[in-house]
């Protein structure tokens, strides 16, 4: 009776907190105290004032039970908060300190996922998009059961095609920089082709396979005379390559011209032999 009297009143003085009132809970010597106040401060969405509180007890509350449960609750203030880079850090010191705990699942779905809504844009560096799959892989494999399952799959697909993306850009730069200082076509088709083997089933697969065959009948057009007929062979094969796979494909038009200024230059070929 008087502990269930002793929460009551404590979350009514929570509630009614004024930030005095907070900075005397602090202040207060009280582990338990300020145990059950992070709880009921996390239950009310109040997450900062949670994280206060939890980080002033985690060392102390180490290797217990509610020890365990400060630190994953901890982690989710964060991430509720909007904090992916602490969330992720207080996730993964979970995992560390409580490999076989009770919110070991989440623990380690929660640590990728904030890896995941913490990733760059496309066009910045990607390290930050690697990790994310890596960790969202790892919870797949570790947790085949999981309901988070679905989830962390969605994310590990959307986070390729954002590295597929990032090729994507290089590739049109490449491209688009042609000649400039050095054979720039070539760079664009190894870029465009290792993300094609890498990533089969990209949304970006169309694009990609546009800039080979584009850029293998530049590099034609602007080849020396020694190699121009192989290259040109060479887009004339990428050309009958991307018809069929891409037989309604916007870029169509493109590819049919391209394929019969090709056939007209290896047909003078063949006169002249």
């Amino acid at each position: 009776m008087k502990k269930s009297y002793y929460i009551l009143a404590l979350l009514a003085t929570i509630l009614f907190s004024s930030c005095q009132g907070f900075n005397k809970l602090m202040n207060n010597p009280d582990q338990s105290y300020k145990y059950e106040a992070a709880k009921a401060y996390f239950a009310q969405g109040k997450y900062t004032k949670a994280e206060t509180l939890l980080n002033d007890i985690i060392v102390v509350l180490k290797g217990s039970d509610k020890g365990e449960e400060s630190l994953y609750m901890l982690g989710m203030s964060y991430y509720n908060d909007n904090d992916m880079t602490m969330a992720h850090e207080t996730f993964s010191q979970y995992v560390t300190t409580y490999p076989r705990g009770t919110f070991i699942e989440l623990a380690r779905f929660y640590s990728g996922k904030s890896l995941y809504l913490y990733s760059p844009e496309a066009r910045l560096d990607q390290s930050g998009t690697y990790n994310a799959i890596s960790e969202l892989q790892a919870f797949v494999e570790l947790f085949p059961n999981s309901e988070k399952k679905n989830e962390a799959q969605f994310m590990i697909f959307d986070l390729q095609d954002k590295l597929v993306e990032k090729e994507l850009y290089s590739a049109r730069l490449y491209y688009n920089m042609g000649n400039y200082l050095g054979n720039n076509y070539q760079a664009c088709v190894i870029t465009a082709q290792n993300a094609l083997n890498d990533f089969p089933y990209s949304e970006h697969r169309e694009e990609l396979s546009y800039l080979v065959l584009r850029a293998k009948y530049e590099m034609a057009e602007n080849s020396v005379l020694s190699r121009r007929i192989e290259r040109y062979r060479d887009a004339q094969d990428e050309c009958y390559a991307f018809r069929n796979e891409f037989p309604e494909s916007k870029y169509i038009k493109e590819a049919n011209e391209m394929l019969e200024k090709t056939e007209k230059v290896l047909a003078n070929v063949s006169d002249d032999e």
